[in-house]
């Protein structure tokens, strides 16, 4: 994976990946990931990050069910973020929602919830978020 050269991971090893539904162009989540999960993600097809709380990889939808297929990679001209675009199965945001940029901030700083939750993570995960 001659690509993964070209990248600035930065000091802990993490590059942050905006995760994009490949038709409608909705983002979906930011995630990072590190070296092995970016190759992880090429290899199976699905997306795998790495978790900088839990210090472990973690394929999205290994829980849930809601799984992301990849259609494409791209990274920015600096080389140090990068962009997925996939298939995303059910909802992305753990919470319940497709979209973890499911907030709206209006120009007056008064935020408002946009979209409904499409599952219920009580029951996906087995406790309250």
């Amino acid at each position: 994976m001659e690509f993964i050269r070209k990248l600035k991971f930065d000091k802990n090893g993490l590059i942050p990946c905006i995760i994009q539904d490949y038709r409608s162009g909705e983002v979906l989540m930011l995630a990072y990931m590190n070296e092995e999960s970016l190759k992880k993600t090429v290899r199976n097809g699905k997306t795998c990050f790495w978790s900088r709380s839990r210090k472990k990889f973690w394929v999205k939808g290994e829980t849930s069910g809601n799984i992301q297929k990849l259609e494409e990679i791209r990274f920015d001209c600096d080389n140090d973020a990068l962009l997925m675009k996939v298939r995303q199965t059910g909802g992305a945001c753990h919470n319940g929602y497709r979209s973890c940029f499911h907030n709206v901030i209006d120009r007056k700083g008064k935020v408002r919830r946009t979209g409904s939750k499409i599952f219920d993570p009580e029951k996906v995960y087995g406790k309250k978020i």
